[in-house]
């Protein structure tokens, strides 16, 4: 998986490896199962800031609820894992560059293999410009690579009508544990 390449690109070595991974299933309630797991690959923001264990529980309410929304186009169906890789400005930035050509450092970036890569640093200063605790912008990155990896795009026509359904989803995800 990519979070393999990075490691292998002279970014800074793996911090953590999360909680162990949580089953989740597809169809809701259904026999199959998709992983849903967290890596921790920055050191910009630590753990007591970033309250991981709270933004994951957020995102496991979202998960059943983006299923329900997924569109034609997804990908759910057909990945057995999920894997959330919080990282840095610096390495989303090359991510950025080497994937889509863009240089600079942006929120999220999410592979129809199932990863989703995640600027901590992004969020951070999101959240205090829009005075929002950081796990709640965490959990709103990570929502919106789940639609897209529900078939959703934020490009052209789509994109207001993703957006209203990522803020849908989040505030039912997280009732009140943000």
């Amino acid at each position: 998986m990519l979070d393999r390449t990075l490691e292998h690109e002279g970014e800074e070595p793996a911090l953590s490896q999360g909680p162990t991974p949580t089953k989740v299933g597809f169809p809701p309630d259904g026999p199959e199962g998709i992983s849903l797991v967290w890596l921790n690959r920055q050191k910009m923001v630590g753990k007591l800031d970033l309250q991981l264990p709270q933004v994951i529980s957020v995102v496991q309410s979202a998960f059943s609820l983006v299923q329900i929304a997924a569109t034609p186009k997804t990908v759910l169906p057909q990945l057995s894992e999920i894997s959330f890789v919080l990282v840095s400005d610096r390495r989303i930035a090359w991510v950025h560059r080497k994937f889509m050509g863009d240089p600079t450092p942006t929120d999220v970036i999410t592979f129809l293999h199932g990863e989703i890569v995640l600027s901590v640093e992004t969020a951070r200063r999101e959240a205090l410009e829009r005075r929002i605790p950081l796990p709640e912008e965490v959990a709103r990155y990570a929502v919106h690579g789940l639609l897209h990896l529900g078939g959703w795009t934020d490009f052209g026509s789509t994109a207001a009508t993703m957006t209203a359904m990522q803020e849908k989803i989040l505030q039912r995800a997280l009732g009140g544990l943000c």
